[in-house]
């Protein structure tokens, strides 16, 4: 099965990162991945900006495909395809990501994960960088209105705290140096709050 050759100018959607967005190709480069050839692609997303990957690995498709791809692929239990409930819906705007509770990571691992969660607050456009991540869609005011975001927002903050306690704790008792440089590691009110968690301090 041939890869499907990139170049410049083309629009194309990293199908594994759908929050990003489409791209534009402005770099298309000859490479090998596990001595299979490839591309590097240098390409523009519109949600996350530059990013250089290898066709290698990410799995992209040309933006007129995508529509196709995921209509032939979709989910009848997908809760944004349009056949999933706005319950099944609400369920996947509250979830953490898999790198915060993943439990075959290491315990700083999914804190240091968790910490990089407050990046986001209830203001503006970091609401809607939230939800598009959360959601996976390009435009997440197409499912959801302002009000319905900020509620749910501040229902998966306090998921949120709460899966960072758990942590706290959990690293407390396994490895207490480690949490100390996890919480020197974190910033702003991150950091505040896994302070505030390790009562010790």
């Amino acid at each position: 099965m041939l890869t499907k050759q990139f170049a410049f100018g083309d629009r194309v959607v990293h199908a594994g990162r759908p929050e990003w967005g489409t791209g534009i190709v402005s770099a298309a480069v000859p490479d090998t991945q596990e001595g299979k050839s490839c591309q590097r692609v240098t390409i523009r997303f519109e949600r996350v900006g530059i990013k250089t990957l290898s066709t290698g690995v990410a799995n992209l498709v040309p933006a007129e495909d995508a529509p196709a791809m995921v209509a032939a692929e979709a989910n009848p239990a997908d809760p944004f395809a349009g056949g999933g409930s706005d319950k099944s819906a609400r369920e996947l705007m509250l979830k953490l990501p898999d790198g915060c509770t993943d439990p075959f990571q290491p315990p700083r691992v999914r804190l240091e994960a968790t910490a990089r969660l407050f990046r986001f607050n209830e203001h503006g456009g970091s609401l809607i960088d939230w939800a598009a991540a959360q959601s996976g869609l390009k435009d997440p005011m197409t499912r959801f209105n302002r009000h319905e975001l900020e509620d749910l927002f501040k229902r998966w903050v306090m998921t949120r705290d709460e899966h960072l306690k758990k942590l706290i704790w959990e690293m407390k008792k396994q490895d207490p140096v480690g949490l100390s440089l996890a919480v020197k590691g974190a910033t702003g009110k991150a950091q505040a709050m896994m302070r505030r968690f390790d009562t010790g301090r």
